[in-house]
C-alpha cells in the first residue's frame, strides 16, 4: 500500500470509528449516514489488509493494528486542521460564535454569572451553550467538536488538555438556627465538627453529584439520607426550610451564607478535597477561538483562594 492510495476521508472515518466505538456515532459525529461510513471502513480495510474492528456488545472494538494506528492518524488530521486554520484569526468584538460547554447545575450558578459579564464586555455577539454530559461521553464530544469546553471537577476524563481553574472542599450547609450548628457554638468549637457526630444529622443529596454521595457511604451515613434529588440547585431551599443537611461545594455554600440564613459546618471528610479544571480537546488546542475563550476563563476564575 502507497500513502497515495489513501482518501483523508478514509482517516476521518477511522479516526472516529475508533473515538466512538460505535459506526452509529461515528456517522453522527462526520455527519454521514450510517451506510457511507461502513463504506469507508470497507475500502480501508481492503487498502490496510486488516479487519480493523470487530462487532462488539454495544458497537465495535479495534484491533491491535487499528490500536497501533490511531495516534498516528489523529495527529496526521490534528496537524492538518491546524494548518487550514492557522490564518483564521478570532475576533471577539465581531464574533457571532457558539461556545458549548459540559457544566453540572451547581458549575453553571458558580461560572456562567461571571463568564457572562466578562462576554458581554469583550466579545457581546458570542453564545455560550451549556449541557451535563455523563462523565464517559465528555473526551469523545471534546474531540469531536460537539462541545468545545468542560468545566468541573472529572477525574475520570483522560486524554484532554486541562488547566486548574480553583481547588475546593466538601461542607454541610445547614439552616440557621439548626439545632446542631447551635450546639457547636455552645461548644465553642465553631463549624469544626468531629464525624461521629455527623450520625445527629438527616441529609439531603444529589443524585449526579457522585462525589457527594460516595463521602456518606464512606461515613456509612447513607441510613441518614432523607432525600435524593436530581438536580443541585433546589437544595438551598430545601436545607433552608427544614432540617436537613447537604454535603456541597464550599465555594457554592459561601455564597449562599452570604445571603444569610444558612450555616457551614467543615467536617474532615474522606475525599473533601478536590479541583475543579477547564478541560478541552487536543485537537483544537491552537484554534484561536478555542485559546481565547480558555484565556478568558483562566482570568475570570483562576485565583489562589479558588
Amino acid at each position: 500500500m502507497h500513502i497515495k492510495d489513501i482518501d483523508l476521508n478514509l482517516l476521518r472515518v477511522f479516526d472516529a470509528v475508533y473515538r466512538t466505538r460505535n459506526v452509529s456515532r461515528a456517522a453522527e459525529s462526520l455527519e454521514l449516514t450510517q451506510p457511507a461510513v461502513s463504506q469507508g471502513l470497507t475500502r480501508l480495510r481492503l487498502l490496510i489488509k486488516d479487519p480493523l474492528f470487530i462487532r462488539a456488545p454495544g458497537g465495535v472494538q479495534p484491533s491491535p493494528k487499528a490500536d497501533r494506528l490511531a495516534q498516528a492518524v489523529r495527529s496526521a488530521l490534528a496537524t492538518i486542521e491546524q494548518a487550514f486554520n492557522e490564518s483564521a484569526v478570532f475576533d471577539p468584538g465581531q464574533s457571532r460564535k457558539t461556545f458549548r460547554l459540559h457544566m453540572s447545575d451547581i458549575g453553571e450558578s458558580r461560572f456562567l454569572p461571571l463568564l457572562m459579564t466578562g462576554l458581554r464586555q469583550s466579545a457581546p455577539g458570542v453564545r455560550v451553550e451549556t449541557s451535563a454530559l455523563p462523565a464517559q461521553g465528555i473526551a469523545e464530544a471534546l474531540d469531536s467538536g460537539r462541545i468545545d469546553f468542560a468545566v468541573g471537577f472529572l477525574p475520570t476524563v483522560k486524554d484532554t488538555e486541562r488547566v486548574q481553574l480553583m481547588e475546593d472542599r466538601y461542607v454541610v450547609l445547614l439552616r440557621e438556627g439548626h439545632p446542631f450548628a447551635e450546639a457547636l457554638k455552645l461548644q465553642s468549637r465553631g463549624g469544626q465538627v468531629l464525624l461521629d457526630d455527623l450520625r445527629q444529622l438527616e441529609f439531603v443529596a444529589v443524585r449526579t453529584h457522585s462525589d457527594t454521595l460516595r463521602i456518606l457511604q464512606l461515613l456509612q451515613l447513607e441510613d441518614r439520607l432523607r432525600l435524593i434529588t436530581q438536580h443541585f440547585m433546589v437544595l438551598p431551599a430545601i436545607v433552608r426550610d427544614t432540617d436537613l443537611g447537604v454535603v456541597m461545594p464550599r465555594n457554592i455554600a459561601l455564597g449562599f451564607a452570604q445571603e444569610g440564613g444558612y450555616a457551614i459546618i467543615e467536617p474532615e471528610f474522606p475525599l473533601r478535597d478536590f479541583t475543579v479544571s477547564l478541560h478541552w480537546s487536543k485537537r483544537f488546542a491552537s484554534d484561536s477561538a478555542n485559546q481565547w475563550l480558555r484565556d478568558l476563563m483562566v482570568r475570570l476564575f483562576s485565583s489562589p483562594q479558588g
